[in-house]
């Protein structure tokens, strides 16, 4: 759609013509209808006289344009965009225009609590969406400072980058913000509505006092966990402040949780929005308490790096979300009690990113970003992950010293500014006095991941005559430097336990082992033990074997987060078979050295092997194999513990025999023999939609457990429930609903989705035949509906879950052979759905 995508070339051109943004004057009226809002916008900006450019906005109409006193015709608004003409070298321009509320996440989100009948509003302006609610130019290298006003209902609170005014009006309250320093468009925000409210306070590093404000919906507040929320942030500003030399930039620190969110969070500045999903109403996980904390931990990092500085352009995305994803780890595992941080990045992060770089679409940590569409489908594995990966050793490289004295360096020079990767580079060059040119070639300027594989010879006595650690590439990769720790493992006292340990640098193809030789073999080698290095690792068979028997006596989280890190990528590469590594995962769950983050990490690989890379003729076999050992473990587990929770949480999932369906029942009902589980609205809606799948309970027990929780997350549930019921006529509703009915909230469309494919495996006649209109569709999805949404459908309603049961993989060569001019963001996300189903596929052959 014309001026729906802007273009780098566009954006430097207009960067070019638009010396100096002085000032955005933004009025908001929040009281026009429940459909649109009243946005008045005054921009002061330096041109080049004469000259031609455009200012963003996307609304339903504009009724007033005035360019330096004059009233322009409203028809200079199309497309997306205002055409402006004739500019002096100071110009004003002021936009009335009316907007539109939405219920993707994107812009101006309007929500309805079911619980009290109140509305909440909030914004999220990531990548190009502050456009949707006021005028701008909407580019990260354009910053301004911004005044905020806004009119809302009189017993709504409102909350915005700066501090306010209130004052009353007739039956209403308005709102009028300080200027904001200079920022860019995506990180401004308005957040508006009856919201709940705990106020604290801190003192920053340079003696001021920061305010602190934690926000949510009135129907979540009994559950608002001040003290601990107010305690990380409190832990991330002292960490931060001494790392970067630096104060806080800002005048406050406001954090808001709000309702249907489509993303974790966002940085904006001084008002940071969460998903409040991380307001925990039912017991949570021990692993989304700790997503709750980093999560905190990398938006607050996000204030001085992305916020205080900021990317020219989307290229250096990664730098931005790299760099806080690297803090915020470093900072739970240095700060707080989650001091096993970096067990979990290795378990999620890395395997996200080791993922994402394998795919047909990989690309360099510097991504080339043509595009709005580009950055839109580039919030990847390899922007926030392997970039992290990538940052840790850089610290090992330079020095952590000389790091943070170089990023310290950087905030000074390059404060309130855009910067590019050289401007980075160079300060940590001039920092450590080390050349990086050579580094950032082969780490950040080249695509793909590298893999290293013991090389052991032994005599007939089993010593070693000869090791090496061999470097492979994947996708023609250079060869990288790495530092790793080697760990030899042995038997002792019946406990798989290491007995050697060696660290050191491993350059080219081939780096020798000379302290192995003339040693007796161990019986596990686990290259990257400590996961030091970013690559791939392989392990022989008779470690693999080794592992196999000995994996649940192990007692270092890291070596386990590792170890089936490895079997996990070699189940991937069709080098061993998804039984095989469901029985290696499901015995390492009781390890004594498993921690929460890699016991659900574990947990979610083992559903994906068990449902998609089984052979199909095995796959019920091994799925109620996998349900009774899980229904072992549940009965096993401490009452109350986390253990139980995902443990009951993933039997409901996969019981499927008589038998366990019938424990599964006893379960939701209160009446088995597990003590100590808490049945509260999550897991019921946990359990009961296993029972619903498995075509246990219908209609009858959904509306029941929607009466018993009709909270926002209970609606979202029952429909998840409903589009799992096994009927053809349920999963044409689900179909049609996903791919029409634009009322469906970011969340409900992705509830009724991840409902559609439950169980697919067991009845895959009812799903298969919604293929030709999903490729038939494809297309018009990417044209007519908003970027987010389109990629939740393109990713969402794609059959995976028909690899080896359908032609799915040769219908999808032939639609994107049939459509090599469909927009290239388009086509790698039907690439990449691609590459799952045929390497499913593999893995089944095996």
């Amino acid at each position: 759609m014309p001026g729906k995508n802007l273009t780098r070339l566009e954006a430097e051109s207009r960067a070019g013509v638009v010396s100096l943004v002085h000032s955005y004057d933004v009025d908001l009226d929040l009281t026009l209808s429940d459909e649109t809002f009243r946005s008045r916008t005054t921009i002061v900006f330096d041109a080049s006289p004469g000259a031609v450019t455009f200012v963003d906005l996307i609304a339903d109409s504009v009724e007033h344009l005035i360019l330096n006193g004059e009233e322009l015709d409203t028809s200079a608004f199309a497309d997306h965009r205002i055409q402006l003409t004739g500019l002096n070298s100071r110009n004003e321009l002021s936009v009335d225009a009316t907007c539109r509320y939405t219920n993707t996440g994107e812009g101006m989100h309007r929500f309805v609590d079911p619980k009290d009948g109140e509305a909440y509003l909030y914004t999220q302006f990531e990548v190009p969406d502050a456009r949707r609610v006021y005028a701008c130019f909407e580019q990260p290298d354009l910053k301004s400072a911004f005044t905020f006003h806004v009119t809302a209902p009189k017993h709504w609170v409102v909350v915005s980058n700066e501090g306010a005014q209130v004052s009353e009006l007739e039956g209403k309250k308005r709102w009028d913000f300080e200027p904001t320093p200079a920022i860019s468009t995506y990180i401004t925000a308005i957040v508006a509505g009856p919201y709940h409210e705990a106020r604290s306070e801190l003192t920053s590093s340079d003696g001021r006092t920061i305010p602190l404000g934690l926000y949510c919906r009135a129907s979540l507040a009994e559950h608002l966990d001040a003290d601990e929320l107010f305690d990380i942030t409190r832990r991330g500003f002292a960490f931060y402040e001494s790392e970067f030399g630096r104060p806080y930039p800002f005048t406050k620190y406001d954090q808001l949780f709000v309702p249907e969110y489509n993303a974790g969070a966002m940085e904006n500045a001084g008002c940071v929005t969460y998903r409040d999903q991380y307001i925990f109403s039912s017991k949570p996980t021990e692993y989304m308490v700790e997503r709750r904390v980093v999560t905190i931990l990398h938006e607050l990092a996000h204030m001085w790096f992305g916020d205080l500085v900021t990317m020219k352009w989307w290229n250096d995305l990664w730098l931005n979300e790299s760099f806080a994803e690297f803090m915020c780890t470093l900072a739970a595992a240095e700060a707080t009690r989650w001091s096993h941080a970096w067990t979990t990045f290795a378990s999620v992060e890395k395997a996200w990113a080791y993922t994402q770089d394998q795919l047909p679409s990989t690309h360099p940590i510097v991504a080339e970003i043509n595009d709005l569409e580009d950055v839109e489908v580039n919030f990847d594995g390899i922007t926030y992950a392997k970039g992290a990966a990538v940052l840790r050793s850089l610290v090992a490289y330079v020095g952590r010293e000389e790091f943070f004295s170089g990023v310290k360096a950087y905030f000074d020079k390059h404060e309130w500014g855009n910067t590019t990767l050289d401007d980075f580079l160079s300060a940590l060059e001039a920092a450590s006095g080390r050349d990086l040119k050579a580094w950032s070639k082969v780490w950040l300027e080249e695509s793909g991941v590298t893999v290293l594989c013991p090389f052991v010879d032994v005599d007939d006595n089993g010593i070693v005559t000869d090791a090496a650690i061999m470097q492979g590439s994947f996708q023609n990769t250079s060869m990288r430097p790495h530092r790793v720790t080697i760990g030899g493992y042995d038997i002792v006292d019946g406990a798989l336990t290491r007995t050697y340990r060696e660290e050191l640098d491993v350059t080219g193809q081939r780096t020798d082992l000379p302290n192995l030789i003339g040693k007796k073999l161990n019986a596990m080698l686990l290259v990257n033990d400590e996961d030091l290095a970013y690559t791939k690792i392989r392990i022989s068979q008779e470690s693999l074997a080794t592992a196999r028997d000995y994996i649940h006596t192990m007692t270092d989280s890291l070596t386990l987060a590792v170890l089936l890190g490895c079997a996990w990528d070699m189940t991937r590469d069709a080098e061993i078979g998804g039984e095989q590594f469901v029985t290696l995962a499901t015995r390492a769950l009781s390890a004594p050295g498993m921690v929460p983050s890699v016991r659900n990490s574990i947990l979610g690989q083992i559903s994906s092997a068990a449902e998609r890379y089984t052979a199909p003729e095995s796959r019920a076999r091994i799925i109620v194999a996998l349900a009774d050992s899980l229904l072992a473990l549940l009965k096993d587990a401490a009452p109350g513990s986390d253990d139980q929770l995902l443990y009951a949480q993933r039997f409901a999932q996969f019981a499927t025999s008589d038998e366990q369906l019938a424990e599964l029942g006893r379960i939701y009902h209160g009446k088995s023999d597990v003590s100590g589980l808490t049945l509260d609205d999550a897991l019921n809606w946990k359990l009961l939609n296993g029972l619903v799948a498995a075509g246990q309970a219908g209609e009858a027990e959904i509306a029941a457990q929607l009466e018993a929780d009709p909270s926002l997350t209970g609606r979202e549930e029952a429909a998840r429930a409903r589009a799992s019921v096994p009927s053809a006529e349920a999963k044409q509703a689900a179909f049609d609903a996903a791919m029409t009915d634009q009322s469906l909230s970011n969340d409900a469309l992705l509830a009724t989705m991840g409902g559609l494919w439950a169980r697919a495996w067991q009845h895959p006649e009812l799903v298969s035949v919604f293929a030709d209109r999903y490729f038939a569709s494809l297309r018009d999805i990417w044209q007519e509906r908003s970027g987010h949404i389109a990629q939740m459908l393109i990713c969402w309603l794609y059959p995976t879950e028909l690899a080896g049961l359908t032609d799915v993989a040769e219908r999808t060569r032939t639609w994107l052979a049939e459509n090599e001019d469909a927009p290239a963001a388009l086509r790698r996300l039907v690439s990449e759905q691609l590459d799952g189903v045929e390497r499913a596929e593999k893995i089944q052959q095996l």
